[in-house]
């Protein structure tokens, strides 16, 4: 049978189910990524866990969100994850060492490989040939366990390249022209699979921009093949040893088919505030600007910032504008450094910021109140940015640099200079040294978790009851996001370990009021439109609201990894089978589930009554029999802790 890159990657790893679209699958993980806004609680669950020392080939532990130390907090839960990783034999990134997703491409991505990660641009790892998924901490936890992770098989969606980019259009143009054509749930259930004669001209960093932003349409990965330019960029960083080949094979077939001419692609922009809601950059050239940004995830190769720097070099910024300057990897500053770019941005005006995630996921530069803020970042999900009423658009770095230089949003076309053909250097400047390497068992064995003040033990729940009988706390449109279920940002993460002070903050930009109004329940439920829970895979959005004792939401669909959040922490995910029976409730409404044991594991579908209307509607659930146990007895965590401890 002629197999397609992602048939293959995911055969290779099969050790459950059949690989069947729908059907659930059970695939071996090799690496683990882990960052510090979700690690701290990963961390928390291995050690609830009892586990003695990770056992996969290899897992990381970044610091890169949280780097704002405006007090004790985040610097104690950095040494807390330095103690852990110690403890439990992972590799540990300091902070200051960069973005976890262009870190782990440049330091430990494997051509073959499996790779779960609790962040949802975990996937831009696909840009070597590696299956690289996005999950829920839990699910990280498991897999650093030695467990299997489950999931639906998705569709393959091949989209086949041709052509070559024209001047001044690069690859963050592609992913919003896939945004552009199918929105933000056009891959859900799906694995992106980019092949053809287009790939030629696309470096290996170029590859990371696109499958890190098939998260914006809700793929569960984005698939490269692994070629010459992988091996290139693999012997550039010094690990060529680490590359092996994988193409697809000839005349291999898809689930679903697409193409671009990569010629025919123009700068385009995607604006407030939705990674769906694109358009050409000349249809609203013209408007002012408060705010540029380079950097980020979604943007972090070395020409991603060299470009910015001869775009301004003997230029000014226009002085309207901030123009915030983001490094991605300490190694990219170090060469931009060395190459004299660094200093082309600054004399030019740009704000040099640490390496990190920073203000892409609300850590600082905030934008000024509905000024229109241009950032190379994945999302632009409202008030993500840390300003409630902001108004990011999604850009390249082409567009956002002509447009910090014009004060108004520009197609780089019409600046009217020779366009920079920059390309990612050959000779990086490498140093693994800053990484720390997970110590020997015996020494693992001895260390000593750091807590400080502000890490809390993890909170326990009880089994779901066979009748739920329970208010309906709020009502929500499509596409809610995780940002807007639980905030991101500096005023916020930093109590990320601290479930009962988090949750004060759940939907606090939907109603401010919720967390004071679940309190004085004994448990409620929550109503969501289409794609309820897309954007981050922070599980917090999942446990902070079950803390404050969620047990039902109704929705019209959910983002895959919310979804599984939700079963994780033994929150019922429930699905209107008519859409339109959406309408027949509201908040202040109670509904009620009766006999719900039997019904789960029965069949997929249920009855629930909306006891304040005298109305009864159809729901279903995509639940399998494997989180039925899980949602049942309160959560994973309990799920264990009933078999023994072990996972």
């Amino acid at each position: 049978m002629k197999e397609n890159v992602a048939q293959k990657l995911i055969g290779s790893h099969l050790v459950q189910g059949k690989m069947s679209p729908g059907e659930e699958i059970g695939i071996a993980i090799d690496q683990t990524l882990t960052q510090d806004a979700t690690g701290t609680l990963v961390m928390l669950e291995l050690e609830a866990m009892g586990l003695q020392r990770a056992k996969t080939s290899l897992s990381v532990q970044y610091v890169d969100h949280n780097l704002i130390q405006e007090d004790y907090r985040n610097a104690d839960d950095h040494l807390f994850l330095r103690s852990a990783s110690r403890r439990f034999g992972l590799w540990y990134s300091r902070p200051g060492n960069g973005v976890s997703h262009p870190c782990h491409q440049e330091n430990f991505g494997k051509p073959g490989q499996t790779l779960l990660g609790s962040d949802s641009h975990t996937p831009a790892a696909g840009a070597l040939g590696m299956l690289a998924i996005g999950a829920g901490g839990l699910e990280v936890a498991l897999a650093i366990a030695g467990e299997p992770f489950f999931m639906r098989m998705p569709e393959i969606w091949g989209v086949r390249l041709t052509g070559r980019l024209q001047e001044w259009v690069s690859a963050k143009d592609v992913i919003l022209e896939m945004l552009r054509r199918h929105g933000v749930a056009g891959g859900v259930g799906r694995i992106i699979e980019y092949y053809g004669p287009g790939l030629d001209a696309l470096s290996a960093m170029d590859r990371h921009v696109i499958a890190n932003m098939g998260a914006e349409l809700g793929a569960t990965s984005t698939v490269f093949p692994s070629d010459t330019e992988v091996r290139r960029f693999l012997r550039a960083w010094k690990r060529e040893a680490d590359w092996s080949g994988l193409v697809a094979d000839e005349d291999a077939d898809y689930d679903v088919n697409d193409e671009i001419d990569l010629a025919s692609v123009e700068p385009l922009i995607a604006m407030p505030s939705s990674p769906g809601n694109v358009r050409a950059v000349r249809e609203v050239a013209g408007e002012p600007i408060q705010q540029a940004y380079i950097g980020s995830s979604a943007n972090p190769g070395y020409r991603d910032f060299a470009v910015a720097a001869v775009m301004t070099r003997d230029r000014v910024i226009d002085d309207r504008v901030s123009f915030d300057v983001n490094p991605t990897s300490r190694a990219q500053l170090e060469r931009l450094v060395q190459d004299g770019h660094i200093l082309s941005l600054l004399h030019a005006g740009a704000r040099l910021h640490q390496a990190g995630c920073n203000g892409c996921i609300g850590m600082g530069q905030a934008p000024a109140t509905k000024g229109i803020s241009l950032r190379t970042v994945p999302r632009n999900f409202p008030g993500r940015s840390g300003t409630r009423e902001d108004k990011v658009c999604l850009v390249s770095p082409e567009t956002a640099t002509a447009s910090a230089l014009c004060g108004v949003i520009t197609d780089p076309r019409t600046l009217g200079i020779p366009y920079p053909r920059i390309a990612d250097p050959d000779d990086p400047l490498v140093n693994r040294g800053i990484f720390v390497p997970p110590l020997a068992a015996e020494e693992a064995a001895k260390v000593v978790l750091e807590k400080g003040p502000n890490i809390a033990t993890l909170p326990t729940f009880e089994a779901l009851a066979d009748t739920l009988e329970i208010p309906v706390l709020l009502k929500v449109g499509d596409d809610v996001s995780t940002d807007e279920i639980m905030p991101a940002g500096a005023r916020v993460l930093p109590f990320r370990s601290n479930i009962p002070k988090i949750a004060e903050f759940a939907f606090e930009a939907i109603d401010s009021t919720y967390p004071e109004r679940a309190k004085q329940t004994q448990g409620h439920a929550v109503v969501g439109g289409c794609n309820y829970g897309q954007g981050s895979s922070r599980e917090h959005a999942a446990l902070a609201p079950r803390f404050l004792g969620l047990r039902v939401v109704l929705a019209k669909s959910f983002a895959r990894i919310h979804a599984q959040n939700l079963a994780n922490f033994g929150v019922l995910a429930l699905s209107f089978v008519d859409g339109g029976d959406y309408g027949r409730i509201e908040a202040g409404d109670t509904i009620r589930v009766a006999g719900l044991q039997k019904a789960l594991i029965a069949g997929a579908q249920l009855t629930v009554e909306n006891t304040t209307r005298g109305q009864a509607f159809t729901v279903s659930h995509a639940l399998s029999h494997r989180q039925i146990e899980y949602v049942l007895q309160g959560g994973l965590i309990c799920w264990m802790k009933a078999r023994g401890g072990q996972p």
